[in-house]
């Protein structure tokens, strides 16, 4: 399946329909009176979240969606039909932003939730709504109300629980793949994930989504490799599993790099708490990963964990500390723990 986690789209929402201007003519009425009916309101732009998507592909093929205009009003009262609403389903994790791409209009983040983006027109009054006791055959009857439009911009970022990052080639596929089902593309040349992988790890009792993104290389926030726009998509993530190939000359400065990158994207990304761990580990002599390990621990501050995912060797260890920081996230964000507003007393 291919990966979109960003489409601009035009979006319009329908004109009202116009009122009638019509009068009652029966056998044996005398005086029938107006009995325009009023135009039906325009369709609206709604929104909605749903679960079973995870990219934006769909917007590929379809950038234009309008809602159906409102019915024209019909003698004998009769109201014209509403126009057909016109609905854009997204993932969860998208956010819709204003033509400049810089104001959020909204984040849709909770599946099942919908927004009305743009209403549509009201309808016209008929000639019915304009009888007085002085002006009992009115013939006039307005017009519908024209609907908004505007462009939008989806991005999509992935709502996971633990976000991988590292250079290219440091064993995030390979991790991801061993600990949970996905299948993302695994080969020994850089730049093998060119989007998002989203995997679903259970332990200890507990179920978390871990994402794994494309590697960074120095420059990435300049567009350098394929950028640094994928970092988005761990934005959300509770922690970070920061892995340094092991095999990998200078791995003081490929973590030197990754968090240099992290904090030139923002969002609090070097902020966040990380989980530091060598990869690769089988594939390194003892004296050489002790070596390493102890240089790394000197630039990092923290003592990285050392990890093969191939002999499984550290996996474990690694998916507790994950665990540990998901279920503090959880329980921070629980309805439970939230901080209750005590609503004054007013008469």
């Amino acid at each position: 399946m291919q990966f979109l986690d960003s489409a601009k789209v035009f979006v319009r929402s329908g004109d009202g329909g116009n009122g009638c201007v019509s009068f009652r003519r029966e056998k044996y009425v005398e005086f029938g009176g107006p009995n325009g009916g009023d135009g039906g309101r325009g369709g609206d732009v709604i929104v909605e979240c749903v679960a079973n998507l995870n990219t934006l592909l769909d917007f590929r093929y379809q950038q234009h969606f309008k809602a159906k205009k409102g019915g024209n009003g019909m003698g004998s009262n009769r109201t014209g039909a509403k126009g057909a609403d016109v609905v854009l389903k997204v993932p969860p994790g998208t956010q819709i932003l204003d033509d400049s791409g810089e104001v959020l209009i909204a984040d849709m983040t909770e599946p099942g939730t919908r927004r009305v983006l743009l209403h549509g027109g009201n309808g016209g009054f008929g000639n019915a709504h304009f009888k007085t006791s002085t002006n009992q055959a009115p013939r006039r009857a307005n017009p519908g109300q024209p609907g908004e439009e505007m462009y939008i911009w989806l991005r999509l970022k992935l709502i996971g629980d633990a976000g991988i990052v590292g250079l290219p080639n440091a064993g995030k596929s390979t991790f991801l793949s061993v600990v949970s089902r996905a299948k993302p593309k695994i080969a020994d040349y850089p730049f093998t994930t060119l989007h998002p992988n989203l995997g679903v790890v259970r332990f200890g009792g507990l179920d978390f989504v871990l994402a794994d993104i494309p590697g960074l290389i120095e420059g990435a926030h300049e567009g350098a490799g394929i950028g640094d726009r994928f970092l988005g998509h761990v934005e959300r993530t509770a922690v970070l599993l920061h892995l340094v190939d092991a095999t990998a000359d200078e791995p003081v400065e490929a973590y030197r790099i990754v968090r240099s990158e992290m904090q030139s994207y923002g969002a609090g990304l070097d902020a966040k708490p990380e989980v530091l761990a060598l990869s690769k580990t089988d594939a390194v002599d003892a004296a050489e990963l002790k070596e390493k390990s102890l240089a790394l621990e000197a630039e990092a501050g923290v003592k990285p964990m050392q990890v093969s995912a191939v002999t499984g060797q550290g996996v474990p260890e690694v998916l507790a500390a994950l665990a540990r920081e998901v279920e503090a996230m959880r329980e921070l964000e629980s309805p439970e723990t939230m901080p209750r507003t005590e609503k004054r007393w007013q008469p």
